[in-house]
């Protein structure tokens, strides 16, 4: 560890393109390809998005069905009971379109409501923290938009492992296990994700019949399946029986909503996230902050590039807090909160050697859980960047009866306070921590994302400088070693422990509670990321080992017969 400290900083910096393999700053090497690739936090949904590229699909065929797989090997972090969100570039024109497939809140469920069943804050779990599964109607609508195959064929994968099962991998499974006591509270849970009253063990194989037949449901009737069919109905049985408020009405008539990208610049790029209801805006605001210093300057890992970004997070998450809900319901002061000057005045709070642990939230108007995160490209440079989730591990914990997935618990993130924007109301989205990412320069067009919660604006502000500022390639991007702060205040911070000593030591004479993580956390969210490379028609793809999955290309020249709607 010592001599790999030593020359990790000189690597960084250096960057030569040829460097010896001895001087590496990654594990891995990126996945280059002229064809298209796909990168997701699990091997066999990789693997199936690059097979539907091979059949003639486009990037959005491919991200749907590895969407798809996902919510089957991955169950705890995503599936078709959860929200969507999705950035997709046009390779032809280069216009980006963006879908908010987040759900709102039962047109009954109201604070007095959840006052006279005991609840005095926002449940975490059970029935009344589940908001409308926005995800299978957002896949239908990009399907509509995006696709080249039938929308049937892009759930035979998802079907298959359901049925047939597939091998537990190492990640997964250790999550899998640490939410036993959360799956052994609902009756469906137990029977179905405990088999003899355990979690599965590392590479045991595992079926979801009931999971499969909701998957054939869809794939036959497209959404409608979802939101009025055979699904719909045991959604609202299952709400029954566990004293729910959810309607018939409340799922049929739910749209997922097409939205324009927001961005900002950073040094030259690009940076496009997605209008609140998500924290988006906080990374653009965070980029605002931090271009105002000179992070090219500071090493990689220098205690005075980690100190002036987690002082950058605190100051964009002060304001992400106070202003961010649904705009539907409350103005978001979107442009802004993510104007340069109003960023100027955000950056002169800033301290070189003190932090600051209780940011106030500034005044924009005064100048003028567990998730799971793909990306896709495809051979003509349409990008996919996708990100979905049921929220907490396992969701709220209820398995929906007869068809084996959990639904979300995206509102245990709605507020009980009088007039605040996030504050519960009917038919409202909650504030959305899952956000898609991307940026461009030039030739080059990046989808990215890194999942987490919170967590999530601050790693995209942290993935950028690391390209931009210190000249990473997008493994190195992912791989290196960042912080996160799960909280809204405080002088905490989470730091991987491959961070050299002196760094860790200046950190703490400035103020900082540093809470030490392992060289790999979960905490600081596995992510995935593709680039289109216009002038040089080359693909390039990274997978973050923080998670089970792999960046995998389109095979070339022995792929099955098109089957193009």
């Amino acid at each position: 560890m010592a001599r790999y400290l030593a020359f990790l900083t000189l690597a960084v910096l250096m960057h030569p393109p040829t460097a010896p393999a001895q001087q590496r700053w990654q594990a891995r090497s990126m996945v280059i390809s002229r064809r298209g690739i796909v990168a997701t936090s699990q091997t066999l949904a990789s693997q199936a998005g690059a097979q539907v590229l091979a059949r003639g699909g486009s990037a959005m065929d491919a991200a749907i069905a590895a969407n798809a797989v996902l919510g089957v090997v991955e169950p705890m972090m995503n599936g078709i009971g959860g929200d969507l969100f999705v950035i997709h570039r046009d390779g032809k024109t280069g216009k980006l379109s963006g879908i908010n497939a987040s759900g709102w809140s039962p047109q009954a469920l109201t604070n007095k409501v959840l006052d006279d069943k005991g609840h005095y804050s926002m449940p975490q779990d059970g029935i009344h923290s589940v908001t409308v599964p926005g995800c299978v109607d957002g896949w239908e609508k990009l399907h509509k938009r995006f696709g080249r195959l039938g929308w049937a064929e892009n759930f035979e994968p998802a079907i298959h492992f359901a049925r047939e099962g597939f091998p537990v991998t190492e990640i997964i499974q250790e999550t899998w296990e640490s939410s036993e006591s959360k799956l052994r509270d609902d009756e469906n849970g137990r029977t179905i994700y405990l088999k003899n009253g355990n979690a599965p063990k590392l590479g045991e194989v595992f079926r979801n019949p009931q999971l499969a037949k909701a998957l054939e449901l869809i794939a036959k009737e497209g959404a409608k399946a979802f939101y009025q069919g055979a699904i719909a109905k045991s959604i609202l049985r299952t709400f029954k029986r566990l004293g729910g408020v959810l309607s018939a009405e409340d799922l049929a008539e739910y749209q997922s909503e097409w939205v324009e990208p927001i961005h900002t610049t950073y040094r030259g790029w690009k940076v496009y996230e997605l209008p609140p209801n998500g924290q988006g805006l906080a990374a653009l605001s965070m980029l605002n902050i931090m271009e105002q210093f000179p992070l090219r300057e500071k090493g990689p890992l220098s205690a005075d590039a980690f100190h002036l970004k987690i002082e950058a997070q605190k100051l964009a998450y002060a304001d992400l807090k106070k202003f961010v809900g649904d705009p539907r319901f409350a103005p978001v002061p979107v442009e802004e909160l993510i104007s340069k000057k109003y960023a100027a005045t955000r950056a002169a709070l800033v301290k070189a050697d003190t932090a600051r642990c209780a940011p106030d939230a500034g005044n924009p108007f005064s100048t003028a859980g567990d998730t799971i995160y793909l990306s896709v490209v495809d051979a003509e440079g349409n990008v996919v960047s996708l990100i979905q989730s049921i929220y907490l591990s396992f969701g709220s914990g209820v398995v929906v009866d007869d068809f084996g997935f959990h639904l979300h618990n995206r509102g245990g993130l709605f507020v009980l306070e009088d007039g605040h924007p996030n504050e519960l109301k009917p038919r409202k989205r909650p504030f959305h921590t899952i956000i898609p990412g991307y940026m461009e320069k030039g030739s080059l067009h990046v989808g990215f994302g890194i999942m987490g919660g919170l967590n999530q604006a601050q790693a995209h502000a942290q993935f950028i400088s690391n390209v931009v500022d210190h000249e990473m390639n997008l493994q190195g991007a992912l791989e290196a070693p960042r912080f996160t702060k799960m909280n809204f205040s405080g002088c905490d911070v989470m730091l991987e422990d491959r961070l050299p000593a002196e760094t860790l030591a200046t950190l703490r004479d400035r103020g900082h509670y540093v809470q030490m993580q392992g060289p790999f956390s979960s905490w600081m969210g596995g992510g995935q990321a593709v680039m289109h490379d216009s002038k040089a028609k080359v693909n390039y793809g990274a997978s973050s080992p923080r998670k089970d999955g792999a960046a995998v290309p389109e095979p070339e020249g022995f792929a099955a017969p098109s089957r193009r709607r």
